[in-house]
Order: structure tokens, then C-alpha cells, then sequence
């Protein structure tokens, strides 16, 4: 059984080490050909240079730059990365250190009985602006795909590969909010979701990126993108 546990990452020199440290027992756990890969997002710090050393300690690791695409695209980077490497299961989070790897079993023991599990995160930490955009994302997700999803943008989700390249047939490259269409997709494939709830820290170091103007954005970038792809989406599913 082949695991790859990918993390996108931009400027996180601060906590890229101890995430690896965190992350890399459950790849040791799963088979000796499972990996984490880390894809750094054109990072303006250290993190790509912090990787290439930690390499040499961790030889399941694998970390590779980019042109910066933003999350989403990285994202799609790591999964079409994962599976042409032939990884069995696909399982995503972040590289700020704000998920536990120790939740990660709960969905890997029950990795035969869903399509696709995605954490919920009940208790966030992680301050009231990112909050607000979850909310926001939601009201836009039932008001153009008429969808209700709990937490379509968790980054702490296990996918199947044959569903994920699915999924992936179907999202524009480079799309922003990658995660969020797969959760929309997989539901109107009726795809058996696991939903169970995370903890989600604040972040270990670094600077949040999030404000109000862009949390605005995003809202309005969003309504349009997603009516655009809904109308494809009825043609395709």
C-alpha cells in the first residue's frame, strides 16, 4: 500500500522542519515506498534550501520548488505528482503546522469504507479572519451548486487515487480554490464522504496572509468561478 502525503508550501522557512519531523513516522508507519512530498510554492525565504537539507535525513522526503501558482495550483501539482507516481491513497494538508498527524488514523483505519474523508474543523485556532472565509465559502458553495458542505477547504483530506484523477479531469489548471472543487464534485458524484472533526492549531510560525480585502476578493473571484464551472460541471456529471 503506497501513501503520499503532500504539502504545499510558501515562505514557511519557519516551520518547515518541525512539520517533516511531525509528519514523517506516519509515511515510516504506512510502507517503505510511501513519501512525503513537498512541493515549495516559489518561496521568497528559505524553505525550498531548509527541504533540500532535510532530504538528506529523511530519504522518504522529497521536496521540489515551483513557479509560484498559488495553493490551489500547487495542490493540483502535488496530486497529478502523486499519482503519476502510482501512490495508492493521496492524503493533503498544509505546512504551517496547524493539523496533528495523530488524527490523520482515524481515517486511514477506515480508509475501505469512504471515497473520500475530510476533516471538519470544530475548533478552530486559528484566528476569526480565516474563519470568515470558510463561512463565506460555504453561502457561495449552496448559493451556485445548491451544496451544503461542511468544511469544503479542510486541508487535511485522504482521497482514493482513481476518484482524485476524477476529480482532477474536471478542475481547471492552476484553479485557486482546487480543494473546494474537488469536496463539490466528489459530492455531486455522490462519493461516500468521511467527515470527522480536527483540531486545527494556529499557526506555528510565519504570518497569515488573510485579510478583510482579500477575504472579499476571494468571495467575488469565487462566485465567479464557480457559476462558470457549475454550468460545466451539469454537462460533465
Amino acid at each position: 500500500m503506497k501513501l503520499y502525503i503532500v504539502l504545499p508550501a510558501y515562505n514557511e522557512e519557519e516551520n518547515i522542519e518541525a512539520v517533516v519531523k511531525q509528519w514523517y513516522p506516519v509515511i515510516e508507519q504506512i510502507s517503505s515506498d510511501s513519501k512525503l512530498v513537498i512541493f515549495d510554492d516559489g518561496s521568497k525565504d528559505s524553505t525550498y534550501a531548509k527541504l533540500v537539507d532535510l532530504e538528506s535525513k529523511y530519504p522518504q522526503l522529497i521536496g521540489k520548488t515551483k513557479i509560484n501558482s498559488g495553493h490551489g495550483g500547487t495542490c493540483l501539482a502535488l496530486y497529478n505528482y502523486a499519482i503519476e507516481n502510482n501512490a495508492d491513497y493521496i492524503f493533503q494538508t498544509d505546512s504551517d503546522g496547524q493539523t496533528d498527524p495523530a488524527e490523520f488514523w482515524q481515517f486511514w483505519n477506515k480508509r475501505d469504507s469512504f471515497d473520500i474523508g475530510i476533516g471538519v474543523r470544530n475548533a478552530r485556532e486559528d484566528g476569526s479572519s480565516r474563519i470568515l472565509v470558510t463561512r463565506v465559502l460555504r453561502i457561495v458553495i449552496r448559493f451556485t451548486f445548491g451544496l451544503d458542505l461542511k468544511d469544503a477547504n479542510t486541508p487535511f483530506r485522504l482521497m482514493k487515487k482513481e476518484h482524485l484523477i476524477e476529480y482532477l479531469n474536471l478542475i481547471p489548471k492552476d484553479f485557486f480554490l482546487s480543494n473546494v472543487l474537488i469536496s463539490v464534485i466528489a459530492k455531486k458524484k455522490n462519493e461516500k464522504f468521511l467527515w470527522l472533526p480536527i483540531t486545527f492549531k494556529p499557526r506555528q510560525g510565519g504570518v497569515n496572509s488573510i485579510n478583510f480585502k482579500r477575504i472579499c476578493k476571494i468571495g467575488i473571484q469565487a462566485i465567479k468561478d464557480f457559476t462558470r464551472i457549475n454550468k460545466i460541471l451539469k454537462k460533465s456529471i
